[in-house]
């Protein structure tokens, strides 16, 4: 998931929104300047005029989740999901947090329901590809672990399997 470039994709896509576009806008260009810190106040204090505001939320998970502040990213997504239910966007962004705290379960589940929202979000189909893919190779991994004998048929198809697997989240 190249989420640098998914970042900036996101922060320019809320740039053209209505509500709040100046604020969504000043802190879109301090984002880019490197002001992360500056971005992310002008944000929260815009929220503290319209905490409702679904823009600002999710420029402020985005911000979050770059930053590497997983907890409240994952609170701000969660929160997002409960108050706007047919957004499939704060699902993808949840089940990418899950991921990559190595939460498969939660991941696909999130990832799976923004696409019954949103069927054709490409995103959320790359994002739930990768994750199947790590989900096969935990459940090839625990297989390998399990097999009986390590030279019969059954071991050799697997350890064949779980190389191809690792091969392909190589890439």
């Amino acid at each position: 998931m190249p989420t640098r470039l998914l970042i900036l994709a996101l922060l320019a896509a809320l740039a053209w929104l209505p509500a709040h576009a100046d604020d969504l806008a000043g802190a879109q260009r301090l984002w880019l300047a490197g002001q992360k810190t500056q971005a992310v106040e002008q944000v929260e204090e815009a929220l503290t005029r319209t905490p409702d505001d679904l823009q600002l939320r999710f420029a402020l998970g985005v911000m979050r989740m770059d930053l590497g502040e997983r907890a409240k990213a994952t609170t701000i997504f969660t929160r997002l999901t409960q108050d706007f239910p047919d957004l499939a966007d704060p699902y993808n962004n949840l089940a990418v947090l899950h991921a990559a705290a190595g939460e498969l379960d939660e991941a696909k589940a999130a990832l799976e329901q923004a696409l019954r929202l949103q069927p054709e979000h490409a995103q959320a189909q790359e994002n739930l590809g990768d994750v199947l893919l790590r989900l096969a190779l935990r459940a090839y991994q625990r297989a390998q672990k399990a097999a009986a004998v390590p030279g019969d048929a059954l071991a050799g198809k697997i350890n064949r399997t779980l190389a191809l697997t690792r091969e392909l989240r190589a890439h």
